[in-house]
C-alpha cells in the first residue's frame, strides 16, 4: 500500500508516554512492549515505523486506534468507472476522463446525459436495484456510486481511489457536507447537523464504531468485493449502504472514511421534506437490525454504567453514585498496567458519556415510551424533560467546533433538534412495529474493558 505512515485516532492516549495506549473504537487498553513503544513513538512523530512494525500496526487499524497517512494522489482514471442511480432528474456529475454510466430508474421522462452510458430498469427498483443495474456493467477494477444530488470533482473521486491501494481495504467515503440553497432556520440547521457529515477526523468504518457507516452519497469501491458479497441488497429501499459496508466488514474487508475530501449533497428545502427524510432514515433501523444482530441497538453501555444510572433515573442518586464510585474501584483494580488517575478518568468519563446517550434515547429512539410515562408520572415528566434539557445542550455544544457559523438562536435549534430526533424515532418504531422486530429498540450492555 502507498501508506507507509499512520497517525493516532484523535481520541488516543498514552498516559506518561508509557506502555499503554489507551485507543480505538469501541475503546481498548492496549500495553505495549520495547518494540510497540518503538512503533507508537515513531506513529507520534509523524515518522515511518521501524522494520517489523506490521503485526502492531494491523492490529492497531482493525481497532481503529490509528489510520493511514495516504498520499491521495489522483490514480489513472481508466481504473474507475462512475456510477450514477437516478430518477426523473439529471446528475449533478458531469462525465469526464472515467466512464461513467447513468442508471435511470424507470424515469417518466427518459433520462439522458450526453457523455454517459445510460442503462434503463424496465420497472423501478430503488436505489440498490439501480447501482447493481450499473456494477453490473462496470468492467474496471474500482467503481464509484455517486447519487445523483452530489457534487464531487472527478479527481477527488481518483484521489479517493488511493486508498484501495491497501489490498484489504474494499470500500472508501469522503466526507458529505450539506448544500443549502437558502438562509432560513432550516438551513441554518442543516449546516450545524446534516446526519450526512461525519466530521473531520478519518475513521474506519464498521458496526458500533464511531463512525459506524458512511452514507452512500459518495462510495468508492473495489469492484470485485463488491461483487462477491453480491452487491447491495435490492430488499432494503433505505439502509442499503450501512447493509453494503457492514456486510464487507464482515467478509474481513476494511472501509475507511476520509473527511480530507469532500463532496456536497443537497439538502431538503422544506420543514415536511425534511421531516420525511428523517422518518425514512429511521424506517431501515429494524430491517438492518434483523440483518445485523446487535449493531443497532440505541443504547450500547457496560453493564456497571447501565447500574450507575437506573438507580439515577429511578429517583436514588446516592446509591448511583456508590455503584459509579464501586466501578472505578474495581476498574482501578483490574487495569494494574493502567495510572489509577487514567482509570479514575476512564470510568467517570464512561459513566458521563452512558447517562448522555441515555439521555439522547429517551428524546430520540425511545421517545413515544418516555413520553407515556411522563403522562403518568411527575417524576418521570421531570426526568425525560432533564433529558431533553442535556441533549440538546450537550449536542448543541459539540455541533459547533467542527460545523459552518450559524445564526440559529438556542430556542429554534432546540425545537428542530427534537423534531429531528422524534421522527427519526417514529420510523424507527414504524419499522419495528411493520418487521415485529425489537432489536433496534432494545438496549445492549457491553462488558468492558474486555477479556
Amino acid at each position: 500500500m502507498n501508506a507507509r505512515r499512520f497517525r493516532l485516532d484523535a481520541g488516543a492516549r498514552r498516559p506518561d508516554g508509557g506502555r499503554v495506549l489507551i485507543a480505538g473504537s469501541p475503546l481498548r487498553v492496549f500495553t505495549l512492549g520495547a518494540g510497540g513503544v518503538r512503533v507508537v513513538e515513531a506513529i507520534e512523530r509523524g515518522d515511518t515505523p521501524p522494520v517489523g512494525h506490521e503485526p502492531l500496526t494491523e492490529r492497531l487499524l482493525d481497532a481503529g486506534a490509528i489510520h493511514p497517512v495516504v498520499d491521495l494522489v489522483p490514480v489513472d482514471p481508466h481504473l474507475l468507472t462512475v456510477v450514477t442511480p437516478t430518477l426523473d432528474t439529471v446528475p449533478h456529475h458531469r462525465p469526464g476522463r472515467c466512464r461513467t454510466i447513468v442508471v435511470d430508474d424507470a424515469s417518466v421522462v427518459p433520462v439522458q446525459v450526453e457523455g454517459a452510458q445510460v442503462v434503463r430498469m424496465a420497472r423501478n427498483g430503488g436505489p440498490g436495484a439501480a447501482r447493481n443495474a450499473g456494477l453490473a456493467e462496470v468492467t474496471t477494477p474500482y467503481v464509484a456510486f455517486v447519487d445523483a444530488d452530489v457534487d464531487i470533482a472527478e479527481d477527488d473521486l481518483l484521489a479517493l481511489a488511493a486508498h484501495l491501494d491497501d489490498a484489504r481495504v474494499a470500500l472508501v467515503a469522503p466526507r458529505v457536507l450539506g448544500r443549502t440553497n437558502g438562509s432560513g432556520v432550516l438551513a441554518d440547521y442543516e449546516r450545524m447537523r446534516s446526519p450526512l457529515d461525519l466530521g473531520p477526523e478519518p475513521a474506519r468504518v464498521a458496526p458500533t464504531t464511531r463512525v459506524a457507516y458512511v452514507p452512500a452519497a459518495v462510495l468508492v469501491c473495489r469492484t470485485e468485493a463488491v461483487r462477491a458479497i453480491g452487491g447491495f441488497d435490492t430488499a432494503l429501499r433505505y439502509g442499503e449502504d450501512v447493509d453494503l459496508e457492514w456486510r464487507l466488514h464482515e467478509a474481513g474487508w476494511r472501509c475507511r472514511y476520509e473527511p480530507a475530501v469532500q463532496a456536497a449533497h443537497d439538502t431538503r428545502r422544506s420543514l415536511g421534506a425534511w421531516l420525511a427524510q428523517r422518518y425514512r432514515y429511521g424506517t431501515s433501523a429494524a430491517p438492518l437490525a434483523a440483518r445485523h444482530r446487535g449493531a443497532l441497538a440505541p443504547v450500547r453501555m457496560s453493564g456497571w454504567s447501565a447500574a450507575a444510572w437506573i438507580p439515577t433515573l429511578c429517583g436514588l442518586p446516592v446509591v448511583g453514585a456508590l455503584v459509579a464510585a464501586g466501578t472505578t474501584v474495581a476498574l482501578v483494580r483490574k487495569l494494574r498496567t493502567v495510572p489509577a488517575r487514567e482509570c479514575v478518568r476512564l470510568a467517570g468519563l464512561g459513566h458521563l458519556y452512558a447517562g448522555r446517550l441515555l439521555a439522547g434515547t429517551l428524546t430520540r429512539a425511545w421517545w413515544p415510551v418516555a413520553v407515556v410515562a411522563a403522562l403518568c408520572s411527575r417524576r418521570a415528566r421531570r426526568t425525560v424533560l432533564l433529558a431533553a434539557a442535556v441533549n440538546v445542550a450537550t449536542s448543541s455544544r459539540a455541533d459547533r467546533p467542527h460545523r459552518p457559523p450559524a445564526r440559529l438562536d438556542p430556542l429554534r435549534y432546540a425545537a428542530l433538534r427534537l423534531a429531528d430526533d422524534a421522527a427519526y424515532g417514529a420510523g424507527v418504531w414504524a419499522g419495528s412495529i411493520t418487521g415485529r422486530r425489537l432489536d433496534a429498540i432494545l438496549p445492549s450492555f457491553d462488558r468492558w474493558p474486555p477479556r
